[in-house]
């Protein structure tokens, strides 16, 4: 049987379950890690819903999620006993990237609905198959690019389109992060008694237990893409949405490996040009935290910053008045709590509505294309080209 044909038999068998403006949802987590076990925190906190289910394939992970959710939640290691569950309506997932797509699409299959993690997939075909499957079906998947739903970036989408900073060719992003402090973690050791290391690879090539690995995936090639992936995203989502253009039509990366031992490389600079006429640049290093990560769209007339605290904006400097190359902010606005809040919200009023949700599958696809697209010409060593009418990338 097809995945498109057991897609319209899960949904017809949930067609008689429809959620009304007051019934609980009942969700299931899959991958119970630190960022979903803080989802589940705030899930928790939101009125009218519970956690019914969680799954890990390392057991401390497993139960520690279980007394977060609170009691009734049972346990699995098995993600498919979850997606069995008929009395959850959908499932938080926070494995690592080269599960995004085999756990989504099995859970759309079972008819619940998903929030996913970003990047959406570990490569480009994989987004493609999701976003065909996804968009045939009556699913609500909504991925974890929060900025989506975060006010003070919704501003800042209104003031590019008033049109207030200019035309914009140059979009500069950045992420800088430091892991020396954390990089200890490995050496303390993983109970591997506890862990189907077996299960956790998954698709990936068969290889023995490696508690960096295990901790640190996103950097190693067969599980994430490094900070592409895993960082970039968020930006060039904010752009797509900012500049209304989604496709990169080139891509030139360099980076490389000066502090740690993983195998993407922790100092990365990334180039992508657009076809509406812009660039945008993306430059992140895991040894230095300073600035933390933001965006800067340098429009002729204003340059708007934004990051996760704040929205500023800057009138273009005039050069015959003395000092106005560091002006003051023209506008202003700060964040007041994490956007990832109202980003659950939506993922749960899009379930109750069935409207499109902010983040949804092809916003999601674009968004990890793109960071794809990057690492592929990291790894190709030289600009590549993105072929929209192939939709593949030309050496």
């Amino acid at each position: 049987m097809g995945l498109t044909r057991r897609v319209f038999l899960a949904n017809a068998a949930l067609a008689a379950r429809v959620l009304g403006a007051n019934d609980r949802i009942r969700l299931g987590v899959i991958g119970t890690g630190g960022r979903a076990s803080y989802l589940m925190r705030l899930v928790k906190n939101l009125p009218g819903n519970e956690i019914g289910s969680v799954c890990d394939v390392y057991e401390p992970h497993m139960l520690k999620a279980a007394e977060i959710a609170g009691p009734g939640c049972t346990t699995t290691s098995d993600y498919r006993a979850v997606l069995d569950r008929k009395d959850l309506d959908g499932v938080i997932i926070g494995c690592p990237d080269h599960w995004h797509k085999q756990v989504t699409l099995d859970a759309v299959a079972a008819g619940k609905d998903v929030y996913v993690e970003k990047p959406v997939s570990h490569s480009i075909e994989e987004g493609a198959e999701m976003m065909r499957v996804i968009e045939a079906s009556d699913r609500i998947v909504q991925t974890g690019t929060q900025q989506r739903s975060w006010e003070h970036y919704k501003v800042g989408k209104q003031i590019v389109d008033s049109g207030m900073l200019g035309p914009v060719h140059c979009v500069y992003t950045y992420w800088y992060q430091n892991y020396g402090g954390s990089m200890s973690r490995a050496d303390e050791g993983v109970d591997t008694a506890r862990l189907d290391w077996r299960r956790w690879l998954g698709s990936a090539p068969a290889q023995d237990f490696s508690a960096e690995k295990y901790l640190y995936w996103r950097w190693y090639w067969n599980f994430g893409g490094g900070a592409l992936t895993d960082l970039m995203t968020h930006w060039i989502d904010v752009v797509h949405w900012y500049m209304d253009d989604s496709t990169p039509k080139s891509a030139t990366t360099s980076g490389n490996l000066y502090t740690y031992t993983w195998e993407c490389p922790d100092t990365i600079t990334c180039v992508l040009e657009y076809p509406k006429n812009f660039t945008v640049t993306y430059h992140g290093n895991m040894a230095n935290r300073i600035d933390d990560g933001g965006i800067e769209f340098r429009g002729s007339k204003a340059t708007l910053k934004i990051n996760r605290q704040q929205m500023l904006v800057f009138p273009e400097a005039s050069r015959d008045r003395p000092g106005t190359q560091s002006p003051e902010p023209e506008l202003s606005m700060r964040s007041l709590e994490d956007g990832t809040i109202s980003h659950l919200q939506n993922f749960l009023d899009c379930m109750r509505s069935r409207k499109s949700p902010n983040a949804n599958i092809r916003i999601a696809h674009q968004a990890a294309r793109a960071s794809h697209i990057g690492n592929l010409a990291f790894q190709a060593g030289h600009r590549v080209k993105w072929n929209a009418d192939e939709q593949r990338v030309e050496s």
